[in-house]
């Protein structure tokens, strides 16, 4: 029996990771598909009249096997790929495209959820029953349930050839990140913090080399480029890491960046869109194309003058270090993180000792209890990697979900952060828990030594947790309105918010301690370390910023012939400052190439910054940031519902009102 596809008697019913082998998964993928094609032919051929329960119920239930299945792979693919891994990802993304829209443009299964919608006011429908039905239409709708003939087949053509162009885009990235290092010398190495030191040494063991290298990975190439006095290093590093994507040969994404961008135009217009931005922003909060830019406009004008004014003070620094102007992109980290330590005397090497990262887990271990008053119990189960970890979620004795953290840098894993579930909650068809997985990039640590994280990382922990909660909190019925299942830019509401835990005084005084000593953060350097939170805030809004208002430019009209070009030209009418790069340029951006996930989207992690703020601000006006009225309030508006309410209502249910932009300036240090 293929282990994919029998009925897991693991503990909590977790994949049988010991049992699966990579060839495994087509002949799972195949026999999974064959059994969803079969449910859904059924529904649609149902000689009964459509109800909710055997049309929408029905079809949350169809793919149940099918999802069992790529829940395991596409984890696997993400956070430990191997070319027979990256071979079936390919194989899949059409086959899959094909299956999604064998589903949507079934008309005798769009016919009984017209006859549904239809009669919706006469079904005794509960709340969330009304948003499925809804949910369900519009994603057929979109999907072109309603066109016919050639139209039908090229929208379906359409969408096959941009699934196997996402996956081409990642696969390049992936290929150009593990295949790229630069050695170091023992001179080289000297110049640099121990534990950048340390991090160099392990990934040169990862690439079973000898000495030190630097990596395309952010948790190396970033402390190298703060810390190494080495400018034509640093210049060689910085260049390599923009470069990604757009090295030339079978690995360069720009080609394939042009396809895709077409392609989503050509789809939004079969559907009766003026454009792509048009069509995806139509279902966020946003809505519109002019809403996004107007956010991101009001933001970047006071973040353009911040960074303008760091500009001038880190060439200063530069001038006086003996090196000749102007400040280029690879002196800015170097240069600020000096004048950090002299306006702030604030030291990444002295505080990265006191940001432990098994110190950070229990701190949102603890964290998420003290709000929701979750426990956690470490399990000694078979995971899929040997650096990866697992704990049981429970509240009161119940029993809520099964996290894994897989923290560490390695070639098989892409780059950033990311929070999946390899299987989601509901309610529907028995009670399932979900089995919640964070995905990090952190520098492993030489043996035997603790892993030290940046401010930035542990940030970056306690943003990916809270992903996690949304998933493990959830309390819905439906699978497909279950957990991060919301508006794109709602999304990261909860993850940005749960961040704002980790500047709480009392936490960093429990849980940041020296990893030799013992000892807590002292006062000082604790008073520091929060002084400068709005420090170079200029310099990261403008990298964000530009890169949103790029992706927002390539889908708001025509599909551009050269994205390059227009990418050039957006910046050059933004004023772009020259010392600073997009945070994602094109042919490394895999948020808006990857998939359709953050395409015309890549805003919304400002647009939910808008709320995060304001929402931590009703936790400061209240009791303090464990206030446990507003906790509970935070789980049953926002972190339970799911995608089961709009989220301006959802949001309206916590705060009272929807907020403004102010909050979110005065957070980032950028008002007036």
């Amino acid at each position: 029996m293929n282990p994919l596809l029998s009925d897991w008697t693991t503990e909590f019913a977790l994949p049988p990771f010991a049992e699966i082998e990579d060839r495994d998964f087509a002949p799972a993928v195949d026999s999974a598909l064959s059994e969803a094609r079969a449910a859904i032919v059924e529904i649609a051929d149902n000689p009964e009249a459509a109800t909710f329960a055997n049309t929408i119920e029905a079809l949350e239930l169809a793919d149940e096997k099918l999802s069992q299945v790529l829940g395991v792979f596409y984890n696997l693919a993400g956070a430990d790929a191997n070319p027979e891994r990256e071979a079936l990802m390919r194989e899949f993304s059409p086959k899959l495209a094909a299956y999604g829209s064998e589903i949507t443009m079934n008309a005798a299964l769009f016919s009984r959820i017209e006859a549904l919608w239809d009669t919706r006011d006469d079904l005794d429908l509960t709340e969330e029953q009304a948003r499925v039905l809804y949910l369900t239409r519009r994603g057929f709708v979109r999907a072109g349930a309603a066109l016919e003939g050639a139209d039908r087949d090229r929208l379906s053509a359409i969408k096959e050839r941009l699934a196997v162009l996402g996956t081409e885009f990642t696969q390049n990235l992936l290929a150009d990140e593990r295949d790229w290092s630069m050695p170091l010398s023992e001179a080289d190495l000297a110049d640099l913090p121990g534990f950048v030191q340390d991090a160099a040494r392990a990934a040169a063991v990862e690439k079973g080399a000898g000495g030190a290298v630097v990596t395309l990975s952010r948790s190396i190439i970033v402390p190298f480029l703060q810390f190494s006095p080495n400018r034509a290093l640093r210049k060689q590093a910085y260049e390599a890491w923009g470069a990604r994507g757009a090295n030339g040969g079978k690995t360069d994404n720009r080609a394939i960046a042009t396809e895709i961008l077409a392609l989503r135009a050509e789809r939004a217009g079969l559907l009766g869109y003026d454009s792509f931005a048009d069509f995806k922003l139509e279902t966020e909060m946003a809505r519109a194309p002019d809403a996004v830019r107007d956010l991101l406009m009001q933001v970047w004008t006071p973040a353009k003058a911040r960074a303008e004014e760091d500009g001038a003070a880190l060439e200063a620094l530069l001038v006086a270090d003996g090196q000749a102007a102007p400040l280029e992109p690879w002196d800015w980290r170097h240069y600020s993180e000096k004048r950090r330590k002299a306006l702030h005397d604030l030291d990444e090497a002295e505080l990265k000792p006191y940001l432990q990262l098994d110190r950070m887990i229990e701190a949102v271990f603890a964290v998420s209890g003290r709000l929701f008053g979750l426990e956690f119990r470490a399990l000694d189960v078979p995971l899929y990697h040997a650096d990866a970890r697992a704990w049981e979620v429970t509240r009161k004795g119940r029993h809520l979900a099964v996290f894994i953290g897989d923290y560490f840098a390695r070639g098989s894993k892409r780059s950033g952060a990311w929070c999946s579930a390899m299987r989601s909650q509901k309610k529907l068809g028995g009670e399932i828990r979900p089995i919640v997985v964070n995905v990090c990039n952190f520098a492993k640590p030489s043996d035997g030594q603790p892993a030290l994280l940046s401010y930035d990382d542990a940030r970056t922990l306690f943003h990916e947790f809270g992903h996690a909660l949304h998933q493990m909190l959830s309390d819905v019925t439906y699978e497909s309105i279950s957990g991060t299942s919301v508006a794109r830019d709602f999304v990261e509401l909860p993850s940005q918010l749960f961040e704002h835990w980790l500047e709480v005084p009392e936490v960093l005084a429990e849980f940041a301690t020296h990893a030799e000593t013992g000892a807590a953060m002292p006062t000082a350097l604790l008073d520091r370390l929060l002084a400068a939170q709005t420090y170079d805030m200029g310099f990261q809004t403008v990298e964000y910023v530009a890169s949103a208002l790029v992706d927002l430019a390539f889908h708001d009209g025509a599909a551009p012939a050269d994205p390059m070009q227009k990418q050039a030209e957006v910046l050059e009418a933004l004023g772009m400052p020259r010392a600073i790069g997009m945070r994602h340029a094109t042919p490394h951006f895999a948020h808006v190439f990857a998939g359709d996930g953050y395409s015309s989207g890549y805003y919304s992690y400002m647009w939910s910054e808008v709320m995060d703020t304001d929402a931590y601000q009703a936790f400061l006006e209240g009791g303090g940031p464990f206030d446990p009225t507003l906790a509970r309030s935070l789980e049953d508006n926002i972190l339970s519902a799911g995608g089961s309410v709009e989220p301006d209502v959802l949001y309206t249910r916590f705060r009272g009102r929807m907020p403004g932009v102010e909050a979110l300036l005065k957070g980032r240090g950028l008002a007036a």
